[in-house]
C-alpha cells in the first residue's frame, strides 16, 4: 500500500505566470507535506524553469485555446485538446494520482476530461485566480469536486457548484514579505517607483510612464528611482528617455528578484492580473493599477476593483491613462506619504497570506472525502 510520501498529485497549469505562479506555490506546499507534485502543462510553459517540479515530473500535453480563434483554428484547437486528453489518460493510468488540481486555461482541460471519461474517482479541484471565473473553469466547474476561489463574490460561477474561498497562492519569495513593514518615503529622501506590466501589458506603460515621470515637478523627479519592466523591443527607448532626463532608472524585460524589487517599492504601477494583485496585498504595497482592457471578460477590472474598494490602490482605466493624467496622479501620491502608508495598511488588511496552506488543506481534505465516500 502506498504511503503518503509517494502519492502523486497532478497539477495542471500553463500559459501565463498568472496561472503558473499559484500552481508552483501549491507544488512547493504539497512537496513539503510529503506528496509528489506532477505537472501537466502546455508547450508555452514547457521551458519554464521551476524548482517545484522535478525534471521527471513534468509532462507537456498537446492543446490550444479555443476562445476567439475562429472556426478553422477552433476545430484545430479542439482536436489538439482531444489529443492531449488521450495523452493525459495514459499518464493518469500510470500515475494513479491522489488528486488533480487545475489552475484554469486550456492546459487544465485534458487531465480533467481524461479523468472524468475514465470513470476514476480521483478528486478534482479547480482553482480560480481572478474575480471573474475563467472560461475553461466555467466549462469544467460542474465536473469537479470543488472550486477554490481567490475572492469572495467571484462572478460567473455556475449554480450548484461547491466553492471554497482560499485566496490566491503567491510565490514563497513574495510570502516572505508578508511581515515586512512598509516605510513611506521621507521628506527629501529617495522615492522608489516600480513599474511592471507583464508581457501582454507592458507596452502602454512604456509609452506613458517615462513621459509622465519626466513631467513631474523637479523636486519630485530628482528623488525618483525607477525600476521598470519593459518588453525587449521597448527597452532601449524607455531607458533613453530616462537617461536624457537625468532620472535614475533600471529597465529590463524581466526581473528575477521581483520580491526584492517589490519590497523596496514605495509605489507600484501595474496591470491588475490575479497574481499581481495578490502579491501587492501580501507585500502590502500601494499601487496605481491599469487594468488590461483586452483581458477576457474584463477580469482585470474586477480584480482592481477589490483593491480600490478597500483603499489599497488607485485605478486608472487605460482609456484615461495619459501622460497628463499619470503625471498629475503621481504628483499627488508621491507628495502624500500618509496616503501611501494608508494604502499599504489597506492592502495588508485584505491579503490572504495563508492562501497556499488553505488550498493544500483543501486538496488533502478532498482526498479524504473521496476515500470515505
Amino acid at each position: 500500500m502506498r504511503g503518503p510520501r509517494v502519492i502523486p498529485v497532478v497539477i495542471a497549469a500553463g500559459g501565463t505566470g498568472g496561472h503558473f505562479f499559484p500552481a508552483e506555490a501549491l507544488a512547493h506546499a504539497l512537496a513539503g507535506r510529503g506528496y509528489r507534485p506532477v505537472l501537466m502543462t502546455d508547450g508555452r510553459s514547457a521551458g519554464r524553469g521551476s524548482e517545484a517540479f522535478a525534471s521527471g515530473d513534468r509532462h507537456v500535453l498537446p492543446g490550444a485555446g479555443i476562445a476567439g480563434r475562429g472556426i478553422v483554428k477552433g476545430v484545430k484547437a479542439t482536436a489538439a485538446l482531444a489529443a492531449g486528453s488521450l495523452v493525459a489518460a495514459k499518464l493518469l493510468r500510470a500515475l494513479r494520482p491522489g488528486a488533480i488540481v487545475g489552475f484554469g486555461g486550456y492546459p487544465c482541460v485534458p487531465p480533467i476530461v481524461a479523468a472524468k471519461l475514465s470513470g476514476q474517482k480521483t478528486p478534482i479541484i479547480l482553482h480560480e485566480q481572478n474575480a471573474v471565473l475563467g472560461r475553461a473553469n466555467r466549462s469544467l466547474a460542474k465536473r469537479v469536486s470543488v472550486l477554490a476561489l481567490s475572492a469572495t463574490g467571484t462572478t460567473r460561477v455556475p449554480a450548484g457548484v461547491r466553492t471554497v474561498v482560499t485566496g490566491n497562492p503567491v510565490r514563497p519569495a513574495i510570502m516572505a514579505l508578508a511581515d515586512m513593514p512598509y516605510e513611506a518615503p521621507v521628506a527629501d529622501g529617495p522615492i522608489n517607483l516600480l513599474v511592471t506590466g507583464g508581457s501582454l501589458g507592458a507596452k502602454v506603460l512604456s509609452d506613458i510612464v517615462p513621459q509622465a515621470v519626466i513631467a513631474l515637478p523637479a523636486d519630485l523627479r530628482s528623488r525618483l528611482r525607477v525600476v521598470q519592466q519593459a518588453r525587449q523591443e521597448d527597452g532601449a527607448r524607455v531607458r533613453a528617455a530616462y537617461d536624457a532626463a537625468g532620472i535614475t532608472a533600471e529597465v529590463a524585460p524581466f526581473f528575477a528578484d521581483m520580491a526584492q524589487r517589490l519590497a523596496s517599492a514605495h509605489l507600484v504601477i501595474a496591470r491588475a492580473g490575479a497574481s499581481t494583485t495578490a502579491e501587492l496585498t501580501v507585500a502590502g504595497r500601494p499601487s496605481l493599477l491599469v487594468p488590461l482592457p483586452s483581458a477576457i471578460d474584463d477580469h482585470q477590472s474586477a480584480n482592481a476593483a477589490i483593491l480600490e474598494t478597500a483603499g489599497a490602490a488607485w485605478v486608472l482605466p487605460q482609456s484615461r491613462f495619459t501622460v497628463e493624467a499619470v503625471a498629475a496622479r503621481l504628483t499627488a501620491l508621491l507628495s502624500d506619504p500618509a496616503a501611501l502608508a494608508a494604502a499599504s495598511s489597506a492592502a495588508r488588511s485584505i491579503a490572504r497570506a495563508d492562501a497556499v496552506a488553505l488550498l493544500a488543506d483543501l486538496v488533502e481534505q478532498s482526498m479524504v472525502r473521496e476515500t470515505q465516500s
